[in-house]
């Protein structure tokens, strides 16, 4: 039986470190993630984990000693947000090329500056070519799921990244929701033990981690991530399979809602996907054919999928959490468009920035969305690729 809960999802994620039980967890607090290694940090002092926690002075050392906990053969985790990151940035690009896989709850907040502890999704749209595995989550409950699965992927033989598990800072990471907690021994078998294959501790195989590597193979190196990553698509669909036969719970790639006969959709990440459904829903009941496509896992990006998904649809509004600066749309838009070039130009697609520094996005917003993209259907042509939504002008 599922334990019924009510949680906030910093606190979703503490319980799933908890009942992970890692080998080490190295964080340094930052709103809005502080709240997750305060929790489990109360886990550890009182004995309910035997973890090692490691309490250091900034991000940056944090990522170092997930780094060297990892490379010693542990199973490590960590949290952080938006500028502390940033301030792993360096070692972000050393934890996945050295093939280690940490699991990180990336709790997405604005980029400074301007100084801004509010939602959006600069920091982890960032990081998305860092080399990590990039999971986003609806809701608590979500986030809670996809941190229990990313242990599983990240340590998978064919696979051996880290992985991300992201959601909305303040919006699902303090605001309590009902939850279904699975129970300890379940998650146990699941996740199983961890028992890394090359390790710094193994003093039958000596390795060195962290080499410098010369031009002959560098470039190899970055293919087998390459290749890790591409093999992560498959290991992600199979842990899933999993975990739905443990739950019930079913995830994949992404989410289809009433996507099927859809002739206008929107596609978004995170917690902004629920209150598209409720416009959606509604559009429905008017006999507005809309659907919305959320996309869970953005690293590695599903564009084959995401193209036989939005095939039918005829006109498509990407919502960005993140400016890119790019002036040719936010950064989920150009891939989502690249996706569907193959398919030529049939689907009207355009851009939609939104929600920056926490900027309140209310149902009536997205329905002028929608109410753009039925324009556009209307005339066939989509006459403003780039758009704002909600900025005073």
């Amino acid at each position: 039986m599922a334990i019924r809960e009510r949680l906030s999802g910093n606190e979703a994620i503490a319980t799933a470190m908890k009942q992970i039980n890692p080998d080490v967890m190295a964080a340094f607090p930052i709103t809005p993630s502080t709240e997750i290694p305060q929790y489990f940090s109360q886990f550890v002092a009182n004995g309910t984990v035997d973890t090692e926690f490691v309490a250091v002075e900034s991000e940056h050392s944090a990522m170092s000693a997930c780094i060297g906990s990892s490379s010693a053969g542990a199973r490590t985790c960590t949290a952080t947000s938006a500028n502390g990151l940033a301030l792993m940035w360096e070692m972000l690009y050393i934890a996945s090329s050295s093939r280690l896989p940490i699991v990180l709850a990336a709790v997405n907040r604005a980029l400074s500056g301007p100084i801004n502890i509010h939602n959006d999704h600069s920091d982890t749209m960032g990081a998305r070519d860092s080399g990590w595995i990039q999971i986003y989550s609806e809701s608590n409950q979500e986030a809670y799921d996809n941190f229990i699965q990313a242990f599983k992927i990240a340590e998978h033989k064919d696979v051996k990244l880290p992985v991300m598990v992201c959601q909305d800072g303040f919006i699902t990471s303090h605001a309590i929701e009902n939850i279904e907690l699975i129970e300890d021994e379940k998650i146990v078998k699941f996740v199983g033990e961890y028992k890394p294959e090359n390790y710094l501790l193994d003093s039958d195989n000596p390795m060195a981690v962290g080499p410098l590597d010369m031009p002959p193979y560098y470039f190899e190196h970055k293919y087998q991530q390459a290749v890790a990553m591409e093999n992560a698509k498959k290991v992600i669909l199979e842990v899933a399979a999993d975990f739905e036969k443990m739950t019930g719970r079913k995830y994949g790639y992404f989410e289809e809602y009433k996507l099927e006969d859809a002739e206008i959709a929107i596609v978004i990440l995170n917690s902004t996907a629920g209150t598209a459904k409720v416009v959606v829903d509604e559009l429905r009941e008017k006999g507005v054919k809309a659907g919305l496509l959320k996309i869970r896992m953005f690293r590695p990006f599903p564009a084959q999928e995401i193209m036989n998904a939005l095939k039918n649809v005829k006109a498509v509004a990407v919502m960005d959490k993140a400016e890119s600066f790019s002036t040719a749309g936010g950064p989920v838009f150009t891939e989502i468009r690249s996706a569907l070039y193959d398919i030529g130009n049939t689907v009207k697609m355009i851009s939609y920035i939104y929600g920056l520094g926490g900027k309140d996005v209310r149902t009536d917003d997205i329905l002028k969305v929608y109410d753009h993209l039925s324009k556009i259907v209307s005339s066939g042509k989509a006459d403003k690729v780039y758009n704002y939504l909600g900025i005073r002008e």
